[in-house]
């Protein structure tokens, strides 16, 4: 028994021929060649065990099976109009969603974006900002430029950027007024600024505890970006990452930096968001742009 057809390609030949009258004009309509569009229509009917065009040298003539078969055909082509336009708008609709710590989103680091935008106008970004880490094997977001010290979990794409280095910071008015430790263990009598949230693991607020006394902070905040100002107040001594705290004049370094406060700096990216096409044009785009700014 012959099965009706299954492919798309040849529904939407034997449309352009039963709408132009001849295998010439359906080729230019469909920008294929002649003699490929006539073998379409010969393997058609082959496939269903109907003739559909009664051929003469006036062009091709549809028969009944072809006139009845119609409507089924048309509707066929506007399914796979409304899929394509359904795919063109998923692809629309879901943005590329980014989470990092806010000073990662620099006017250095947004520019690369706008470069990349400016080749794919078609995508959106959703921006996520934030300490708190979110899981990208859960669908939280596509790609993540994160600082960890914790095991990468293995089914994630991922590529090192640099190693990460912390210390403590002052401000220039701080300084002045208490003057600055030389060392992690010179900081007796100093005003100290912690950062800890219950979502975060504890790693400058433990260590700051193993330096100095509790009595010794004087402020705790569970969002960074509001330690770090309150440092550049003047209001303490906290811990801030090197690379983004060079060139900040409001900050001033202790010491060197703290070995046990290094952590990895990496881009990651989930493998369901990496096989979008965007996401990986993206990705690739990104990764060496981004990787530079820390060398």
């Amino acid at each position: 028994m012959k099965s009706a057809f299954r492919n798309w390609s040849d529904v939407r030949v034997f449309l352009a021929v039963l709408r132009e009258g001849s295998t010439l004009a359906a080729s230019r309509r469909l920008g294929m060649a002649q003699p490929t569009v006539a073998r379409r229509i010969d393997a058609l009917e082959h496939e269903i065990g109907l003739t559909l065009f009664v051929r003469d040298t006036r062009g091709f003539h549809p028969t009944e099976a072809a006139r009845e078969l119609m409507p089924a055909a048309e509707a066929l082509e506007k399914a796979a109009q409304g899929f394509h336009e359904t795919v063109g708008g998923l692809k629309h609709a879901r943005p590329i969603r980014v989470t990092a710590y806010l000073a990662n989103f620099s006017p250095r680091i947004t520019a690369i974006f706008s470069e990349f935008l400016a080749i794919r106008p078609d995508v959106r970004f959703d921006f996520l900002p934030g300490v708190q880490v979110l899981d990208l094997m859960a669908g939280e977001a596509d790609v993540a430029l994160r600082i960890t010290r914790s095991p990468i979990e293995p089914d994630l794409i991922c590529r090192k950027i640099s190693t990460a280095q912390f210390s403590l910071y002052a401000a220039p008015s701080y300084a002045e007024k208490y003057g600055l430790p030389r060392s992690p263990d010179d900081l007796k009598g100093h005003r100290l600024l912690t950062f800890q949230r219950d979502d975060i693991p504890p790693v400058f607020h433990e260590w700051i505890l193993k330096h100095a006394s509790p009595d010794q902070i004087v402020l705790s905040f569970s969002e960074i970006d509001m330690m770090h100002s309150a440092i550049r107040a003047g209001r303490g001594l906290g811990i801030a990452n090197l690379r983004l705290a060079e060139g900040d004049p409001s900050l001033i370094r202790c010491f060197d930096p703290v070995d046990e406060l290094s952590a990895e700096h990496v881009l990651l990216v989930s493998p369901e968001a990496y096989r979008r096409p965007e996401v990986k044009e993206f990705v690739k785009f990104l990764a060496p742009r981004y990787a530079a700014l820390f060398r």
